[in-house]
Parts: structure tokens; C-alpha cells; sequence
């Protein structure tokens, strides 16, 4: 899918700071990353152009097993992460490329998920 920059990334036809690459999955610093710390937070995209998580549950398989790989390697320097992905425009899906982004945390860092602090209603 020529149009989509996570591609073009994958294809190194876009630039990004590439920080890991497999086979199948490539991780890179995202445009406005919300934890400015070496690889605090990264995106892993399949090389496969996916929608999203829902749209091919092998892809999907295969991209969260290289982010656990990457949260693995986090995690042994001591850090505490989140994994979050998305699907679709309301989920805050931005980009109709398979992505899960991996953050790095701190306690009282001031970064809050979507929904913290928000009440069902």
C-alpha cells in the first residue's frame, strides 16, 4: 500500500529512526513520542500491511510477540512498560497500519492512558 507511511517506513522509501528490525517487524521512534528517554517509547509495525489488530490474527500474533520481545529486552534494564494498540478512529487509531506501541514508565510520570481518570458514563 504505497500511501501508507508505516509502508513507506518498512520500505525505507519514509525516514525514521529505525531501532529494531526482524523478518517479519520493524520498531522505530514515532513522530512525537510521549517518553523522550532512549527507545521509551516505539512503535512495532508488521512488515505485512494490516489494518489493524482485528484484520489478520497471524500478523497480529507475530507483531505482539516481537513487541514482547522488545518489552523483554526493556524490562531486563529495569524498566515498566505499557502495550497498547488500537483499531479504528474512536480506539485513537491514527494510522490504518497494524502499530502497538511500546512506553516505557516511571512512577508519577504524568503520562496518563486515555480513559485515566474518566467515569463510565
Amino acid at each position: 500500500m504505497s500511501t501508507c507511511v508505516f509502508c513507506q517506513i518498512v520500505q525505507g522509501k519514509a525516514p525514521a529512526t529505525v531501532v529494531w528490525a526482524w523478518e517479519d517487524a520493524v520498531a522505530f521512534v514515532p513522530l512525537g513520542p510521549v517518553v523522550e528517554e532512549e527507545h521509551g517509547h516505539v512503535l512495532v509495525v508488521p512488515r505485512t500491511h494490516v489494518e489493524d489488530f482485528t484484520t489478520n490474527p497471524e500478523v497480529t500474533a507475530a507483531t505482539s510477540r516481537r513487541a514482547a520481545e522488545l518489552g523483554a529486552k526493556l524490562r531486563a534494564a529495569g524498566r515498566d512498560l505499557n502495550l497498547i494498540t488500537s483499531a479504528g478512529p474512536a480506539a485513537t487509531q491514527t494510522v490504518r497500519h497494524l502499530h502497538v506501541h511500546v512506553v516505557t514508565r516511571r512512577a508519577e510520570d504524568g503520562l496518563h492512558l486515555p480513559w485515566t481518570g474518566q467515569k463510565k458514563g
